[in-house]
């Protein structure tokens, strides 16, 4: 039976090896970013117009105020 170390990787192989863990962080931080984001939009729509307005948004701009850093509107 072999036992391979990590230290018996090539320069290659390690920095695939990284390459996929970061991705694989991304797609993960992605998804927690776009849960929170969705509950915020869910609860931005069980508000009444009034609240909305209060907030500066409205009903139709619910989704561009949750985004608002991202996409600048």
């Amino acid at each position: 039976m072999a036992f391979i170390s990590a230290t018996d990787f090539t320069p290659r192989i390690r920095a695939q090896i990284d390459a996929f863990f970061a991705t694989l962080g991304q797609g993960f931080n992605a998804y927690l970013e776009a849960r929170s984001r969705r509950d915020e939009i869910e609860r931005l729509q069980m508000m009444t117009d009034a609240q909305l307005a209060e907030l500066g948004t409205s009903r139709d701009r619910i989704v561009h105020h949750v985004f608002r850093d991202r996409i600048g509107f």
